[in-house]
């Protein structure tokens, strides 16, 4: 009975979403107040019913249910209660519950926490949500139902969870990951309803701009966690491996980087608005990208979900419509917005402007590198495998540039700079940053060409930060209460520019000064690695709940004394008899030691992986800090001012800019 009630929620809610996309619109249009006052209640009601079937798929697993398909395909008996909870968005039916889940959770959002905005503007912005919702929930309802039952022949047990996903990184990462991916979709209807009805001004950017930061934090903090995730429990040590998926999730957060930051010009300055909205729709439509790369079958990965080319063409049809649907509107409505504004060479718009530049060519870097495979492949033109050297030779030097731009571009002024002004506040982070990152080659043992480049890039971001708070702080009260009068949107940017300094460290050091080794090693063998001695102790076996374990102790020496005691594993699941590597590692701020034990050789050797990791943490560690700046920067009061006050601003900034810079540029 509770699958059929779990159907049935999901067709309650295709039929919302269906009135959610029509009714407010029509209303928003005919300038009907009444119909415009359905958007609320049917967004609530949209996001009740889609926890409703959530809530049941969950109850399924939780209980054993092996009479519904999905339950028997990805749980078993024996699987603990925290992985079934997990195994809900373990394979393809439930992870994608899970995203419309998600949509249905910023759609409430969006109709609760945007109760001063005109009743027009969120009437479109609801509409435009529930058109996404409608074709995402005919998409789970004709091709991938989560509650097709099995019936009559009922397994006894389930065939389990997939090894790879028995583990803490599935319980957060894939959330995470959705509310960035799903948050998007904010941001795009808030562009839609924009373009439809012509308010491209300043108090739309700054509407917009909270729900944007917020879903690029999710993002950061999700990304984040797959990389640290794939670092620990697949077993090789890396942090990223520029798997298609891995690449499908960095493309709309490249793309929505470059989105916050045009949102800033436009919310303080009027400028870049058509190229704001093109973004908004770009970043959203790199989101919808990923999740066809994920579900349709067309990648062979990890992280793939499907292989039915039924849904690959749902999928692939609901991308192209949403995307010529956007841009068509886009290409009529954005040239009829003008607006002229002057600004000079080194002005801080120029340097945002360049930033874009940058971001996006990084975007199609790295979606060229990644869709050219597939499309030579879908023509039968041959194989092509574009991996991990094409990557790094390609994006390196864009990053540091992006982290070199940013650095410049924090001490610059809005509309106009001036060249020996900027020089001068420049000499002084130039110099600490060129000392510092110097004084961090020497000590890991040597000069590289692309280790300086990327050890300065970070420094100079984080000098320059630093140095730009300390100018601002300055203040004949005090250097606290000049610290006191930053807004908090100031202090989310400084959060924000320290991660990526903080992340850019991380990769470049254990990129260029990381060691790994890969040993034949017996008990009582000694191997070294760098500074670090390792001693194979002995192998030992242990029970677990569903699989038995093989089990090293490997004692790791450092200048003679013991500074771990690690024991990776090598498990095999008892149902379906799969095998797993789980490594070990004695984490810290500053390194990691990391031990996997690989295949049986003979009868007392293995195949051991043995591996130091210099600020591996700072990958993570910085994306913590920047998703805080995000969460940070939407805190601040100017985005929870009153519509009005907001509105009445914005128009004499405009009047003023039009009557002050008759002759600018276009946006």
């Amino acid at each position: 009975m509770y699958p059929e009630l779990g159907q049935l929620a999901l067709i309650l809610a295709l039929l919302l979403a269906v009135l959610l996309s029509v009714v407010p619109l029509v209303g928003s249009i005919a300038g009907r107040d009444n119909l415009q006052a359905f958007a609320r209640p049917l967004a609530t009601g949209l996001f009740v019913f889609i926890a409703l079937a959530f809530a049941v798929l969950t109850h399924a697993f939780l209980t054993d249910d092996f009479s519904v398909a999905y339950v028997a395909n990805n749980s078993n008996s024996l699987l603990p209660w925290y992985f079934k909870f997990s195994a809900v968005w373990g394979g393809h039916e439930g992870s994608l519950l899970l995203w419309i889940l998600m949509l249905a959770g910023w759609t409430m959002a969006v109709a609760v926490f945007s109760r001063r905005l005109p009743t027009v503007m969120i009437s479109q912005v609801l509409s435009v949500l529930g058109m996404v919702a409608v074709g995402f929930l005919l998409f789970i309802i004709i091709t991938s139902n989560p509650f097709d039952r099995l019936l009559p022949n009922i397994p006894a047990d389930g065939a389990d969870l997939n090894p790879l996903l028995q583990d803490f990184g599935l319980i957060v990462h894939p959330p995470m990951l959705y509310m960035g991916y799903v948050g998007f979709s904010v941001a795009f209807a808030f562009a839609i309803a924009a373009l439809m009805n012509g308010r491209l001004d300043a108090a739309w950017a700054r509407w917009s701009r909270p729900w944007t930061t917020v879903a690029w934090a999710f993002l950061s903090v999700g990304i984040a966690l797959g990389s640290w995730w794939a670092y620990y429990e697949l077993g090789w040590g890396g942090w990223w491996f520029w798997d298609p998926v891995e690449n499908a999730s960095l493309l709309p957060w490249l793309s929505g980087t470059a989105l916050m930051h045009s949102l800033a010009v436009t919310e303080k300055r009027g400028v870049f608005k058509s190229w704001t909205v093109l973004l908004a729709i770009v970043t959203f439509a790199l989101s919808l990208l990923g999740t066809f790369l994920v579900r349709s079958g067309v990648l062979t990965s990890v992280h793939a979900f499907a292989s039915d080319p039924e849904r690959g063409v749902f999928l692939l049809a609901l991308l192209a419509v949403t995307v010529i649907a956007s841009l068509t509107l886009y290409a009529f409505r954005a040239p009829v917005v003008h607006v002229r504004s002057r600004y000079g060479t080194l002005s801080r718009e120029i340097f945002l402007l360049l930033n874009n530049v940058l971001l996006v060519s990084a975007t199609l870097l790295v979606a060229v590198g990644t869709l050219y495979p597939l499309v030579l492949d879908y023509l039968d033109m041959g194989r092509l495998s574009i991996g991990e050297p094409f990557f790094n030779l390609t994006f390196s030097p864009l990053a540091v540039a992006t982290g070199l731009l940013l650095g410049t571009g924090i001490f610059s002024r809005w509309k106009k700079t001036d060249g020996g002004w900027l020089g001068r506040k420049l000499l002084w982070p130039l110099a600490i940053s060129l000392v510092a990152s110097t004084a961090v080659l020497i000590g890991y043992g040597g000069f590289k060409p692309w280790a300086f480049a990327g050890i300065f890039s970070a420094m100079w971001v984080a000098v320059a930060t630093f140095w730009d708070l300390l100018d601002k702080s300055s203040s004949r009260k005090g250097r606290l209460h000049g610290l006191k009068r930053q807004s908090r949107s100031y202090y989310g940017m400084v959060l924000g520019h320290l991660g990526l300094a903080i992340t850019m460290a991380g990769a470049t050091v254990v990129s260029n000064y990381g060691i790994e080794r890969d040993v034949r090693m017996v008990p009582g063998d000694v191997a070294t690695v760098g500074d670090y001695q390792f001693v194979f102790r002995e192998i030992g076996e242990r029970q677990g709940p569903n699989f038995t374990a093989q089990y090293g102790s490997f004692d790791v020496i450092l200048d003679g004394e013991q500074v771990a005691d690690l024991h990776p594993e090598k498990r095999q699941y008892s149902v379906g008899m799969s095998v797993m590597t789980e490594a070990d590692i004695d984490a810290g701020l500053f390194r990691d030691i990391f031990v996997a034990i690989g295949e049986r050789i003979s009868d007392q050797a293995w195949a051991i992986r043995l591996q130091y990791k210099p600020l591996v943490r700072w990958l993570w560690l910085g994306a913590v800090f920047m998703a805080a700046g995000g969460f940070l920067a939407i805190s601040d009061r100017r985005y929870r001012i009153r519509e009005r006050a907001g509105a009445r601003e914005s128009a004499r900034e405009d009047t003023a800019r039009q009557s002050d810079d008759p002759a600018g540029a276009l946006s």
